[in-house]
């Protein structure tokens, strides 16, 4: 009777898988976001308002927050499309990134509770702040595969870092929303500078590239 032994799986078939889970459960993440901010309208019609002032802030808001959810996982996606292989640490970066994510909803509903009240700025700053983290942590998920430990081996360095300059451009800006909204008018203005700095270096950089 002959004996069979099972064989390692190869190198690059392991990466795959990993790389594969990754994603599948980004994109389950980012699914289960969307769809739970839809969830969190609760417009409530109060004596003589009419229907479409009811909806207009909310409606307003998760379109924005959608458009907003949709951009994270357009450019997480085309990250994760451009990685060979993933480690521990862009494996925990990404987990990171996606626990922002699932928390999207719940501060879309901080935000529309907040909205109604007079002259709260709670909301916004909460908001402001998430979004801030959420793309730092895009950043720092494609800044250290694909800039620190050579995980995007197929994409320019140049490029590398037109797109991690992009993703810091956008958390600077809604930085600086937030810090408006703390009334640290003179500190957001300089946040604000610094980030359109950072999107022109970006788009500097990424039009100089080599074809």
């Amino acid at each position: 009777m002959e004996n069979r032994t099972s064989q390692p799986l190869p190198e690059e078939h392991v990466r795959q898988r990993h790389l594969d889970r990754l994603v599948m459960m980004s994109d389950g993440v980012f699914a289960i976001a969307m769809t739970l901010s839809a969830v969190e309208l609760r417009p409530e019609l109060a004596p003589g308002e009419s229907l479409a002032s009811a909806w207009a802030t909310p409606l307003a808001i998760y379109f924005l927050s959608f458009a907003i959810i949709a951009g994270v996982w357009f450019a997480h996606r085309r990250s994760l499309a451009h990685l060979s292989d993933v480690d521990n640490p862009t494996t925990w970066i990404n987990l990171l990134l996606l626990s922002l994510v699932a928390l999207m909803p719940v501060v879309i509903r901080f935000l529309l509770s907040n909205a109604a009240g007079q002259g709260s700025n709670a909301g916004m700053v909460a908001y402001g702040l998430a979004m801030t983290a959420t793309y730092a942590c895009l950043a720092l998920a494609w800044g250290y595969p694909a800039l620190y430990v050579g995980l995007a081996p197929n994409v320019p360095r140049r490029q590398a870092w037109s797109w991690f300059l992009e993703y810091l451009f956008v958390a600077l800006l809604f930085g600086a929303m937030a810090l408006y909204f703390l009334h640290l008018v003179l500190l957001a203005v300089l946040v604000a500078l610094a980030a359109t700095a950072m999107r022109a270096a970006s788009l500097l950089i990424g039009r100089s590239r080599k074809p």
